[in-house]
């Protein structure tokens, strides 16, 4: 491999015990899904599915689990990066989409990859790439694991010697802080949460909260052009990425770290939302923030999601910049403990490290009252320090945060629960949502049972909005896939039809692409085939995402 930059030394983290971690699932073997809410589930869906749920199938065991033997072996120079044990490779071989967890509650695990890497550094990476190139291995580059469109599986055909995927947990530090610039340069593997702890004594804060924090990576992040915690303004990981390390099978490349630059395309902007299919991400320079101080929150509730709606325009086309600005339906408010079902709040939220936000808040209440919410006088609450988060906020965000874990046990008992992301101009967005909502009831319902189908809006902007909708509906058994296929196609030609992106925020992967290629133009899927061609000649990289798989060995 050519090397064009300096050699970096061994950063890894300190030793610290693992935290186990569900092979089959969502999260960590110590936590569950909420017992009340599970409990309130349970006890009230089938009257609102006019369905029973099934009796909970019982979790696998990795002693089920049958895995093919290793069809590859590393060079002895590489051993101690490589591991062959089924836990990993059961863990390594799913995202946690419903269709991933359906495959694993059956204890389906024909494509486990058969190795898993964990390079300690940079060259570690080189090095591992270089030996699957030579060898015809394909690299499945794995952040945190919670890829819900098919983009960690290894999934990639006969046309390999082998699969190994490339864990980058090891490389998890945060190696340089600017707070001059409020930057700092990170590496890849980091997770959410010891991400957030080794800038917290800095002062600083990458303010970048998406529902998988907890299990997910900044090198997840941005290859998949995340969305975090900001509604508005700066609501992908794309505008807090100031420059990179990324290493190819043809070389490693540094973009330059600037504030702004006018010099031609950007050249980190090619590898955001690359998935991986171009590069191993192994470093980033990040645009932070001081921690915020100052908070200021209020709930409207509106006569139905439609006139919601316009709240939010409104809001969005203000210049105020709220950075909670979510909007849920009656049913997603009553399902979340956020509402009684008869209403649609929508939750505000302002934040400031300089200076208190109650008067733009209160210049949002008011606007939210303009379209016809009602927000109570004094409904506007203020906090400084840590702040806090009470009633249909907190509640919300709460249950945001648990629901993988209720999604799991509710799957296990007949379910499909899955979720559908899009965004769409405001001109287009009213007929998008009634058509999606049709089009998943219609495509969800089984045996004479009603489908829930909520939709809630994630990011607001001046021109447009990203709804996010959800969908419960007992899933006919034994054909779980096929009918998650069907929801997943009825739902997809509705938002492609009326002007929505295939994804806002869970990238493509190999689940999508089949309705990304309706998307984009021919020409631009044949220069990204150039690239991939320059960067990773024989496509050992990530392939079947982006681009469609080769057919032979060799490309």
């Amino acid at each position: 491999m050519l090397r064009f930059m300096a050699h970096r030394p061994d950063s890894r983290p300190p030793s610290q015990p693992p935290r186990p971690r569900r092979f089959w699932g969502w999260g960590y073997e110590d936590t569950t899904a909420d017992p009340l809410r599970l409990s309130l589930a349970e006890s009230a869906l089938p009257s609102l599915l006019g369905a029973p749920l099934r009796a909970p199938g019982a979790a696998p065991r990795i002693d089920e689990i049958e895995l093919s033997a290793p069809r590859i072996a590393p060079p002895a120079s590489l051993a101690r990066l490589v591991t062959d044990d089924p836990t990993e490779r059961a863990g390594h071989t799913y995202g946690k989409s419903y269709r991933d967890l359906v495959r694993a509650l059956a204890r389906d695990y024909a494509v486990a990859p058969d190795l898993v890497a964990y390079p300690h550094t940079e060259d570690d990476v080189g090095d591992l790439l270089d030996w699957c190139d030579r060898a015809g291995i394909a690299v499945l580059p794995y952040g945190g694991g919670s890829s819900v469109c098919g983009g960690v599986e290894p999934a990639v055909g006969d046309t390999y010697t082998g699969t190994l995927s490339l864990d980058l947990g090891r490389l998890a530090r945060v190696l340089e802080v600017d707070f001059r610039s409020r930057s700092a340069r990170i590496q890849a593997g980091v997770l959410g949460p010891a991400l957030e702890d080794q800038l917290r004594p800095h002062g600083l804060t990458l303010r970048h909260y998406p529902q998988s924090f907890e299990v997910s990576s900044l090198g997840g992040w941005i290859a998949t052009r995340a969305g975090g915690h900001f509604a508005t303004l700066v609501t992908h990981i794309d505008e807090l990425v100031q420059g990179l390390r990324v290493v190819t099978p043809s070389g490693v490349i540094e973009t330059r770290r600037l504030p702004g630059d006018g010099a031609g395309p950007s050249p980190e902007r090619l590898y955001l939302g690359s998935e991986g299919a171009f590069g191993v991400i192994t470093e980033a320079w990040m645009r932070l923030f001081e921690r915020p101080r100052f908070r200021a929150s209020f709930a409207a509730t509106f006569a139905s999601f439609g006139a919601g709606l316009e709240g939010v325009r409104l809001l969005a086309q203000s210049g105020l910049h709220p950075a909670n600005c979510r909007l849920l339906d009656p049913t997603e408010a009553l399902l979340n403990g956020a509402g009684t079902g008869e209403r649609a709040p929508l939750l505000v939220a302002f934040e400031s490290a300089d200076h208190p936000v109650s008067v733009a808040a209160a210049r949002a209440a008011a606007l939210c009252r303009d379209a016809g919410g009602e927000v109570p006088e004094g409904a506007v609450r203020e906090a400084e320090g840590a702040g806090e988060r009470e009633g249909a906020a907190g509640a919300w965000r709460e249950a945001f945060v648990r629901a993988p874990y209720l999604r799991d046990e509710l799957a296990r008992r007949g379910l499909l629960v899955e979720t559908y992301e899009t965004a769409a101009t405001w001109d287009q967005v009213a007929a998008l949502h009634g058509a999606v909502m049709a089009a998943a009831r219609r495509a969800a319902a089984v045996g004479g049972a009603t489908p829930i189908v909520t939709c809630r809006i994630t990011h607001a902007y001046p021109d447009g909005v990203a709804p996010y909708f959800t969908v419960l509906a007992p899933a006919p058994p034994g054909a779980e896939l096929r009918h998650a296929g069907e929801v997943k196609a009825a739902i997809t030609e509705a938002i492609l039809a009326h002007g929505g992106t295939v994804t806002h925020h869970h990238a493509v992967g190999r689940d999508v692409r089949p309705f990304y290629e309706h998307q984009v133009p021919a020409l631009h899927l044949r220069a990204l085939a150039a690239v991939k061609a320059e960067l990773d000649p024989r496509h050992v990289l990530n392939p079947g995402v982006l681009l469609p798989a080769p057919r032979r060995r060799g490309g």
